[in-house]
């Protein structure tokens, strides 16, 4: 954690299950904030079920306490600690913090600077509001799969789960804002954060140019064939990122004497290659699926050439820049503990700590509330 930003001596209550809603509260503790984690006393949030290093990527660092919050006794506890919080951080479905009686109406009158933010599918309100769904869901209601992205275009599940990563960031970020404004006015705001509408912020633009262009890939100046994954003859696989003509006409010179023509006049510009995108597709697919991902790096990698292979996970986590930037680090307790992607020049987040057992922190946060010291998040340790 950082030893002192913004944030410090923020408390945040962390209600969330799973991916999104505890990964904003997670932001939130690398970044000073101090975050409480308010599980169920059944097993907990739900990611414990998945196994420890699932549980621990977004939740090292916290405090817990597990409330049931059918009871009773266990709302007026939850009540108490929003009256002393600065934010609240849930993910149910629409209506359940309602029904529980702990709606921002509610959480709102027990401390007015409170912030609370909802993380849901579809938002609190709309025809969808009361929809289940998950990552794809959301995905493909924000449009995703509308624009096409290469020549010979798939439609196929996404390697991570980008609307709730998009959705914990949009959160996050709007959380910061809110608690820094509700600091000098003294009235917090409730939050309504739909993880479709997060993917849709980046969607639309692409969306809305399909009017114009519609969608053959011809007529799609962002469909390239020399900026796409290519397939080697090993079977795998390597990206050239061409944009500008200088990197074109650097790669036609390595290529050129192994497939003849692609120096043509032709494809020197931009704009020729992308009205040649089809045929200039396939030399390069053939081409690239002739030799082995180590025959092109010997050959690519002398070169200024915006040219990546595709790596295996144990070669990523080898590989000289990711361990260089120290983003990624491996925790004494085996998983990964991942710093928080953007460097600050004053200082650097050392570890996140470890993620807490369920309910391990009960005794330090009711003396907090009973006006002690809140615990340290140092404390804690997963059992």
């Amino acid at each position: 954690m950082f030893a002192s930003t913004c944030l410090s001596g923020r408390v945040v209550l962390d209600l969330g299950q799973l991916h999104p809603g505890p990964q904003a509260a997670f932001t939130l503790g690398q970044l000073g904030a101090t975050v409480i984690k308010v599980e169920r006393p059944d097993g907990g949030d739900a990611a414990r079920a998945l196994g420890a290093e699932t549980f621990a990527k977004y939740n090292r660092g916290k405090l817990s306490i597990a409330l049931d919050l059918k009871r009773a006794e266990d709302r007026e506890l939850l009540l108490a600690l929003a009256s002393r919080s600065h934010a609240l951080v849930e993910n149910f479905r629409p209506g359940v913090m309602e029904r529980l009686g702990l709606g921002y109406a509610r959480l709102s009158a027990a401390n007015p600077a409170l912030v609370m933010c909802s993380i849901s599918g579809y938002g609190q309100d709309g025809p969808y509001a009361a929809r289940p769904g998950h990552d794809m869901n959301f995905l493909a209601g924000a449009g995703y799969w509308a624009v096409p992205s290469q020549i010979d275009d798939v439609v196929a599940r996404p390697r991570v789960r980008l609307s709730d990563y998009c959705g914990s960031m949009y959160a996050a970020l709007a959380l910061v804002v809110a608690m820094m404004t509700a600091r000098e006015s003294g009235r917090g705001e409730h939050l309504d954060l739909s993880l479709q509408d997060a993917m849709t912020a980046w969607t639309a633009p692409g969306i809305d140019a399909l009017r114009h262009t519609g969608t053959d890939v011809e007529g799609l100046d962002h469909v390239m064939p020399d900026n796409d994954v290519f397939r080697t003859a090993d079977g795998r696989h390597l990206v050239l990122g061409i944009l500008e003509d200088k990197f074109w006409l650097a790669l036609s010179d390595v290529l050129a004497p192994l497939c003849p023509g692609l120096d043509a006049a032709e494809y020197r510009t931009r704009r020729g290659r992308l009205a040649n995108k089809r045929e200039l597709s396939s030399r390069l697919k053939a081409l690239i699926a002739s030799r082995t991902l180590a025959q092109w790096a010997a050959l690519l990698d002398p070169e200024l050439i915006p040219w990546t292979p595709v790596p295996q996970p144990h070669e990523w986590l080898d590989d000289a820049h990711v361990r260089a930037r120290g983003m990624v680090q491996r925790h004494p307790d085996g998983g990964l503990d991942l710093r928080f992607p953007v460097r600050f020049s004053g200082h650097w987040a050392p570890a996140s700590g470890t993620a807490p057992a369920l309910d391990q922190h009960r005794a330090g946060i009711l003396a907090w509330l009973a006006g002690g010291a809140m615990p340290s998040k140092e404390e804690s340790s997963c059992s």
